[in-house]
C-alpha cells in the first residue's frame, strides 16, 4: 500500500512572510545615510566665521556620517579659480556633491537642523 500524500496547505498571502526580511527595515531617509557623502567647504582665509564653519561641519560629519564622508576645504584666497569655477560668491559655502541632489549651504553651519536638512539627513 502506497503512503498517502497530504494535500498542500492553503494560505492567504497576508500570512506569508518573505525570507530574509528580518532586520532590513529602513527608516525614512535612511537610504541616503548609507551612501558616502562628498562635501566641499569654501572659506575665506583664517577668519572667525571660516574657522567656525570648518569646526562645525567636521563635528557634524563625525556625529552623523562617521566613516562615510569626504570633506575638502578650499580657501578662496588661495584657490580663486576653483571658487570662480564653482560660482562661489559668499563664504563660507558648503557644497554637497554626492549623493544627489547637489546642494549649497551658506553660513557658518552652526545651525545643526539647517545643515542636516540641507544634507538630506533629516526630514522636515
Amino acid at each position: 500500500m502506497a503512503p498517502m500524500e497530504k494535500p498542500p496547505k492553503k494560505r492567504s498571502r497576508a500570512g506569508v512572510r518573505k525570507r530574509g526580511g528580518a532586520g532590513k527595515r529602513e527608516r525614512a531617509g535612511s537610504r541616503s545615510r548609507q551612501k558616502k557623502f562628498v562635501l566641499r567647504l569654501y572659506v575665506s582665509g583664517s577668519t572667525l566665521k571660516s574657522a567656525r564653519a570648518v569646526k562645525n561641519i567636521k563635528r557634524l560629519c563625525e556625529q552623523h556620517l562617521k566613516n562615510r564622508y569626504e570633506l575638502e576645504v578650499f580657501d578662496v584666497f588661495q584657490q580663486p579659480d576653483r571658487a570662480r569655477g564653482e560660482q562661489i560668491v559668499v563664504v563660507p559655502t558648503l557644497i554637497k556633491r554626492r549623493p544627489p541632489p547637489p546642494r549649497r549651504l551658506i553660513r557658518d553651519l552652526s545651525n545643526q537642523k539647517y545643515v542636516l536638512l540641507g544634507l538630506g539627513l533629516k526630514k522636515r
